[in-house]
């Protein structure tokens, strides 16, 4: 382990997915992202569960809303951060899906004068859900390593440069939401039946396709999946939305049909799930590299 004037400290937003064990094992600091609901808020992770937050949102999902963390909230991670590290790395959900990434480079500047000895930084990930959570993972497994501050940040650009995800929605009714498409137009796809499947390019997310019935959009998760770690060994996790009998029986087919190098389960942020809707199930992972050919021989 480094000494305290090296050891780094990761910092990510609730929306990263990340299993509380994992979280604690790696000492990562969540920032909870904020439920609205019935003019009372509640902070993810913190003040109500997943089950808890779906369950109101089934109940009036016209009155489920949520908000970003706030610069205060970044800047607390900071203080709790400081106060056994000297390094600071704090990885957001995507800057071109919400103001998590510019309220944290707010609460950087706040904290310059207050923690002057602490070098912080914060990464965009570019990503959302489990994907983010890989991104913070693979920083805070370098930082429990001892690596320095550049090669903790290094080891989170490398799984963001390959991590992604796919999530089959049951339904398209809320997908209006995000902004990407009209409330009529969900509304006439839910009439139709249609099950979007989304994924995530460039920052923003994206339809990846449609499927007619739920479990045929899992197979075209599973597939496309396929197409693209081909036989490579593979980092996953396996979300759901209020959905976990389904997401166990997709967990157990990706352990049968892939050669997992890491493979768990979790929920998907109901901050997400608002425009997503109750049984969303998708799969957020990446490819183990390729060793150079030379390595390969050695071993």
């Amino acid at each position: 382990m480094a000494d305290g004037s090296n050891r780094v400290v990761v910092i990510t937003d609730s929306i990263a997915c990340i299993p509380r064990e994992m979280v604690e094992k790696l000492n990562i600091i969540i920032v909870p992202v904020n439920i609205c609901f019935e003019d009372k808020v509640y902070r993810d992770w913190i003040d109500i569960t997943p089950d808890e937050a779906y369950e109101m949102f089934l109940k009036n999902p016209d009155e489920f809303r949520t908000s970003p963390a706030s610069a205060g909230q970044f800047l607390e991670a900071y203080r709790e951060a400081n106060s056994f590290a000297s390094n600071i790395l704090c990885i957001t959900l995507s800057s071109k899906l919400s103001t998590g990434y510019n309220m944290a480079g707010v609460a950087k500047e706040q904290a310059r004068q207050e923690l002057p000895q602490t070098r912080i930084e914060v990464l965009d990930s570019a990503s959302v859900t489990a994907s983010e959570g890989f991104i913070a993972l693979a920083a805070a497994r370098a930082a429990a390593e001892g690596k320095d501050l550049e090669e903790v940040i290094k080891a989170a650009e490398d799984v963001k440069s390959r991590v992604t995800f796919l999530i089959a929605l049951d339904t398209i009714k809320h997908v209006y939401r995000t902004g990407r498409i009209p409330k009529a137009a969900s509304r006439l796809g839910e009439a139709l039946g249609v099950k979007p499947i989304l994924t995530i390019s460039s920052g923003e997310v994206k339809f990846a396709g449609m499927a007619r019935k739920h479990q045929h959009g899992l197979d075209r998760v599973v597939k496309t999946m396929k197409a693209r770690v081909g036989r490579s060994p593979v980092h996953a996790a396996v979300m759901h939305a209020y959905a976990r009998q389904e997401a166990e029986l997709l967990k157990e087919r990706i352990a049968s049909e892939f050669t997992c190098t890491e493979l768990w389960l979790t929920e998907f942020s109901p901050v997400m799930g608002y425009a997503c809707g109750t049984g969303t199930v998708g799969v957020a992972f990446y490819a183990e590299k390729t060793p150079p050919a030379d390595q390969e021989n050695k071993d």
